[in-house]
């Protein structure tokens, strides 16, 4: 008898226990589902921003590289070199006229290094950051040339010689020839350092006021030569800025005669209007 009651009192609290537990059980999950769709909306539209935005990045991204690499397929190192066959470098024929102020492009901002280390941004202009009057005065004139690879040093050359010959005197007018190195190695820190020294140049040109001042940019330089329309690496670029970095005359590959005359007329030009 007092073993059936035992049982009955046990089987008695473990089932008002049970039901209990479920109560609660199912209060709980109510009271969680219910205060869920209070907080789900905000949640929702916050994770939808994100991934949106993170979408729309990755989109732009994506394209950007679409069109990088379209570009770089069509104009290889194999395309470059047959059209550098063809005509030498010489992929356009220089301005015979300086090209007017109102329609002509800016110099991208390109950061460059000299081989002691010490950077500088061009074109420098009366608003660039490095400018300081008692020790880099602002040019009238720059002639900026550019090499992508070593196969056009000597064309660089081929101008930047006369115009040192004809404006050494000048302290109004800057000379920069521009080597761009773009292998991510040798932009490394402790490399660069060690390359920079092995690339540094006695100064030839003791005697003149105007000197040529070579430096380096390094890393990917797509962006910037796609906005000055730089197609051939093989070739050099000359470009003659004037005081407010514009663009106001170019010329490719090996001077002519012809052309050489051209930039220093131009030149001329330039300086007296500024």
């Amino acid at each position: 008898m007092a073993t059936t009651l035992n049982r009955f009192l046990k089987h008695r609290s473990v089932s008002t226990l049970n039901k209990h537990h479920q109560g609660v059980f199912s209060f709980t999950r109510y009271e969680n589902h219910d205060s869920l769709p209070s907080k789900m909306p905000a949640l929702r539209s916050t994770t939808r921003s994100f991934l949106d935005f993170y979408q729309f990045g990755n989109k732009k991204a994506i394209e950007d590289e679409r069109t990088r690499l379209n570009d770089e397929m069509n104009r290889g190192y194999f395309a470059d070199m047959k059209e550098f066959k063809e005509h030498g470098g010489k992929i356009a024929a220089a301005n015979k006229i300086l090209i007017p102020a109102a329609s002509a492009m800016k110099f991208p901002v390109l950061a460059v290094t000299y081989s002691n280390g010490q950077r500088l941004n061009l074109p420098i202009t009366p608003n660039s950051n490095e400018v300081d009057t008692e020790s880099l005065a602002v040019p009238k004139v720059s002639l900026v040339c550019l090499s992508f690879r070593a196969s056009s040093q000597e064309m660089i050359s081929s101008w930047s010689k006369p115009f040192l010959e004809t404006f050494g005197n000048r302290k109004d007018l800057q000379l920069f020839e521009v080597s761009f190195i773009d292998k991510w190695l040798l932009g490394l820190a402790p490399i660069r350092k060690l390359l920079l020294r092995v690339l540094q140049k006695p100064n030839n040109n003791e005697n003149s006021v105007l000197q040529r001042q070579a430096v380096y940019a390094f890393g990917d330089h797509y962006n910037f030569r796609k906005q000055i329309k730089v197609l051939n690496l093989l070739t050099g670029y000359i470009l003659l800025l004037d005081k407010s970095g514009r663009i106001r005359w170019q010329g490719f590959g090996t001077a002519t005669p012809e052309e050489v005359s051209q930039l220093l007329s131009c030149t001329s030009l330039l300086l007296e209007d500024q």
